[in-house]
């Protein structure tokens, strides 16, 4: 049983959605939080660094944001063809110039946001992309003819100048549910792009709000099988309900509430919730992993601990390397954990083992709702991957 848990207390929110039991996602809302990934500014040139072949844009945050050239440029599908940048950023905008920007990655103590051009709008079935003709589809789809019928629908149903990304949650719809889902999304571009043009001030404007952590849950987990969603405060039931009265598909969820309940102690959450705040992480046969958060990327140890294992040296550190794919996978998603993510496996001298160990964390990335590209083992025998985190400001 999939259940989203919103428990209020008088210092934060805590978001958790659980499975039978167990916490699969857990993100957590202050009064202090405040999330613009994702949102969309008119902002204005403010300095231009054309040795970095960047600007600052204000969009009307404490900090300014940070844009590079290749966000400003039309976008390519890197995939298939190599950005070569030979443009001057001082040619393509000037001091004070108006753009239409979206936060990609939201500021902290040290940097502001950093923005792009590149529009993406996402939807139940898709995720729109304004001015390109990029049509790609999501790697969890993996059946060829079923990757081919998406496409071909989507190809013949987007507007020209449209591109988009085909989400997991298409699989299997049909092509009225998904021209419907097109249409939706669609709209909200053309308004918010004609909110743009007919801008004439030169202060930065917020222009879209993206949706909030717990419509995106809803909206990915709708298929599923997501069946019921509990609050404790009657100002979270009021603003469950106006989502869930948005979509015909939604009806189908429960919302409960159990007023003033601590919901975390309720459903047994707080040791689980205890774990992801702990670097080491203990596997059940005894070895267990650190997780280490730099600024740059997150560093992941294997480690054997108190395993000894058999005999046979290679079989003991495959199964502590085994396990450990299992619960890396398993914490990138609880701690949502984005950005570059490498992995220092204990030492595995079989080649087979190593792509043992590669597709068995494919295989465990494909339940996390978030974007996840595996890189390999580099030359130096470490995992490499980035993830795109689901939610900033996580805490």
């Amino acid at each position: 049983m999939l259940e989203l848990i919103i428990n209020r207390d008088k210092e934060k929110k805590t978001i958790a959605l659980v499975e039978n039991g167990k916490l699969l996602e857990r993100y957590e809302e202050t009064q202090e939080t405040n999330r613009n990934e994702g949102n969309i500014y008119i902002g204005t040139v403010k300095d231009i660094l054309s040795g970095m072949q960047s600007a600052f844009i204000d969009i009307g945050t404490e900090k300014n944001s940070f844009i590079h050239l290749k966000d400003i440029l039309p976008k390519v599908d890197e995939k298939n063809e190599k950005l070569e940048i030979k443009e001057d950023i001082r040619k393509i905008i000037k001091q004070n110039d108006k753009l239409l920007v979206q936060v990609k990655k939201d500021s902290n103590d040290k940097k502001g946001a950093r923005v792009s051009t590149h529009i993406s709008l996402p939807s139940r079935y898709i995720v729109l992309m304004p001015n390109t003709n990029i049509i790609t589809i999501s790697q969890k789809i993996e059946d060829k003819k079923e990757r081919e019928r998406l496409l071909e629908i989507v190809k013949k149903s987007i507007s020209k100048g449209n591109g988009a990304v085909i989400r997991t949650s298409a699989k299997g719809k049909n092509e009225d549910e998904i021209l419907k889902d097109i249409k939706v999304i669609e709209k909200k571009w053309e308004d918010i792009n004609a909110s743009y043009k007919d801008y004439n001030s030169n202060k930065p404007k917020l222009i879209y709000k993206s949706e909030d952590i717990i419509e995106k849950i809803i909206i990915d987990m709708i298929d599923k099988n997501l069946e019921t969603i509990v609050v404790n405060k009657k100002e979270d039931e009021k603003i469950i309900k106006s989502i869930l009265n948005q979509n015909e598909d939604f009806q189908k969820i429960e919302l409960e509430i159990k007023q003033d309940k601590d919901l975390i102690e309720f459903y047994d959450l707080s040791r689980q919730i205890e774990k992801i705040e702990n670097r080491k992480v203990w596997l059940n046969c005894g070895g267990f992993i650190t997780i280490d958060k730099t600024e740059a990327l997150t560093a992941i140890d294997v480690n054997t601990g108190k395993y000894t294992g058999n005999k046979n040296l290679e079989d003991t550190i495959f199964k502590v390397n085994r396990e450990a794919t299992i619960e890396i996978a398993k914490q990138l998603r609880l701690r949502d954990i984005g950005g570059i993510i490498i992995i220092d496996y204990i030492d595995m001298k079989k080649e087979q083992d190593k792509e043992k160990i590669e597709k068995l964390l494919e295989d465990n990335l494909k339940k996390d709702r978030a974007k996840t590209q595996i890189e390999g083992f580099t030359k130096l025998d470490l995992m490499e991957l980035t993830r795109k985190h689901i939610c900033s400001h996580q805490n």
